[in-house]
């Protein structure tokens, strides 16, 4: 469970910077300045939340995690494999409305490995 709750730890503090971030910048961001946002942290939370469903599907499910999962890996595929397509703006809909219900169901499964 140590990597599991590991994972989640670094989920959660690259969506605490997302959050700042998105604070900080109430109108319009765009993911490539590198001062604001970068797209690797998209791909890194896709990426992980990946990583934890592959070694602990069950984990996934008991905490409704499967849309987010799902959601997250395209994302990290889509900027990865196609980043001048990217539609920026419906990536940073997608974080200002959705990024804090994520972080309610991380904070759940980090603190039943507390």
């Amino acid at each position: 469970m140590y990597n599991i709750c590991y994972k989640i730890s670094f989920i959660l503090g690259k969506i605490a910077l997302l959050e700042k971030i998105l604070k900080e910048n109430k109108k319009t961001i765009t993911l490539k300045d590198e001062k604001i946002l970068k797209p690797e942290i998209l791909m890194q939370i896709g990426e992980s939340l990946n990583s934890i469903y592959k070694k602990s599907p069950e984990l996934i499910e008991k905490y409704d995690l499967e849309d987010a999962v799902k959601g997250s890996y395209n994302v990290r595929n889509f900027i990865a494999h196609d980043y001048e397509g990217v539609n920026l703006a419906i990536i940073e809909m997608i974080l200002r409305n959705e990024i804090s219900k994520l972080k309610t169901k991380l904070k759940r499964v980090k603190n039943e490995c507390e």
